[in-house]
């Protein structure tokens, strides 16, 4: 009977393995198909030159009134003189210049690709290696704020327009260009940009902005690089939790004061996040990822249905792939007493949240309101100040299709998968006029950018500029 047990225990061992190793063996990339490098011919010297100048503008996105945003979009009118002559342009506000490309056919919907030309201020400036605002060019790179951040983008979508204006080349469809003045403090420009759509009755095929980049040994256990084409944008959300007491002096503190019942209620909100998974948007993404791992890795994405658990536990493991799995929670300010000896009367914990698309503003509200399970906390919000997670567009849409083979046009038969955009861009708005909305940057980067947005030696490679320009040029040629 022993024997037989045992026997049984074998086969279903050997059977199980067997599943696995089939499982791991079928999953594997798709074939990409070798092609000829494209090369889109025009001036790179006066490309870097362009995006060196646009970097001396002083764009600072918290100060709107300061002269370089009106001084940088009468620069680019002197710089790209047909663009501004042959496009029809409307200045929506605030200073977000909306360009429009008629096409040869009608009956084809428009599409949008978009910018901003906005930049975060400079916090230490004695730490970077050149002005932040000098454009300083060197053999390899254009040095300054807004390089990556969304100059370059910029720069290379002007460039090809003008090239191919003068090349007297005409889309098939309108193609609408939008460059937002304010996407770091919400995007207004961008909203107005829907907004001038919708009202002419305007429904955009697709739209394409900033959102991620072709990642070249970013990703842990991954060596080859990866263009991730995202999909959508988590939405946004900030809760206050209030807690209140008496008060009084900190020599004779009551068993528990407001601090104390504020900082439980954020232990218990850490301690409980919200739950996440590999579903949607996050499921395709690993699962094209996956394909691409070392086979040890790719056994468990090729089996989820036995080691899923597994998987989402070393995926939340990481800031970076456990914010791709849920709706993430930031504790990241406090508010108490003005004095280290007396007891706030009402203590104060502000709660950032990036929102995934399977999550909503108010499911967000109940599973804190679960979590923190104390009544006497006060969760407060502002719904003025809140974005829900933007719509998931279609990854085998025509959209992303053709974003996928531009990509490959310009960087080679790399590996494209579709991505989630962990933070806020203007895309989200330009969502509300269009059947799909995708992003990314077509620039390469490594680990060693990743500080750099928003930060210190922001730069972007004369090589980047040019697979930039490819990229467009196959794009809007495919239109």
């Amino acid at each position: 009977m022993l024997k037989r047990i045992l026997f049984g225990v074998l086969l279903v061992i050997v059977a199980l393995v067997a599943v696995i190793g089939v499982n791991t063996l079928r999953y594997k990339p798709a074939p990409v198909a070798e092609t000829e490098p494209f090369i889109f011919e025009t001036d790179l010297t006066k490309a870097v030159t362009n995006l060196s100048r646009a970097v001396q503008f002083e764009t600072d996105s918290t100060d709107m009134f300061r002269p370089d945003f009106r001084a940088y979009l009468d620069w680019l009118s002197e710089a790209y003189p047909r663009t501004h002559a042959e496009l029809d342009m409307t200045e929506l506000r605030p200073v977000t210049p909306l360009f429009k490309w008629q096409g040869k056919n009608p009956d084809l919907q428009p599409v949008l690709l978009a910018a901003h030309y906005d930049v975060v201020p400079i916090a230490s400036p004695d730490q970077w290696t050149t002005d932040p605002y000098g454009g300083t060019v060197d053999d390899t790179f254009v040095w300054g704020r807004g390089t990556l951040d969304n100059k370059g983008a910029m720069i290379t979508i002007l460039t090809v327009v003008e090239q191919l204006l003068e090349n007297g080349f005409t889309p098939e469809r309108t193609i609408y260009l939008s460059f937002g003045g304010d996407e770091e403090t919400g995007g207004r420009g961008a909203v107005a940009v829907a907004k001038h759509l919708n009202d002419a009755g305007v429904q955009l095929a697709w739209a394409l902005d900033e959102g991620s980049f072709v990642l070249d040994d970013i990703i842990p256990g991954l060596d080859v690089p990866v263009a991730s084409i995202n999909l959508s944008e988590k939405g946004y959300v900030t809760l206050q939790l209030v807690a209140t007491s008496g008060g009084g002096h900190s020599s004779m503190p009551p068993r528990d004061t407001a601090v104390g019942k504020l900082a439980g209620a954020v232990h218990r909100l850490q301690q409980n996040p919200v739950p996440g998974g590999l579903t949607g948007v996050s499921a395709e993404f690993f699962d094209a990822l996956g394909r691409h791992f070392s086979l040890d890795k790719r056994a468990i994405f090729a089996n989820r249905w036995l080691f899923d658990p597994v998987l989402e536990s070393i995926l939340s493991g990481s800031a970076s792939t456990d914010a791709m799995l849920r709706t993430t929670t930031a504790p990241t300010m406090l508010e108490g007493s003005p004095k280290e000896n007396v007891l706030p009367t009402r203590a104060v914990a502000t709660i950032n949240f990036r929102i995934h698309p399977r999550d909503t503003v108010d499911s967000i509200i109940e599973h804190v309101r679960s979590a923190i399970d104390d009544d006497s906390i006060e969760i407060v919000v502002n719904r003025d100040f809140t974005s829900p997670a933007s719509p998931v567009s279609d990854s085998s849409g025509p959209g992303y299709l053709d974003i996928e083979a531009s990509i490959r046009a310009a960087f080679g038969p790399i590996t494209t998968v579709p991505g989630l955009t962990i933070a806020a861009t203007d895309a989200r708005h330009y969502a509300k006029a269009a059947d799909a909305a995708y992003r990314i940057n077509p620039f390469q980067i490594t680990g060693d950018d990743l500080t750099r947005f928003h930060g210190i030696d922001e730069r972007l490679s004369i090589e980047n500029l040019q697979a930039g320009i490819n990229f467009y040029a196959a794009l809007i040629g495919r239109q």
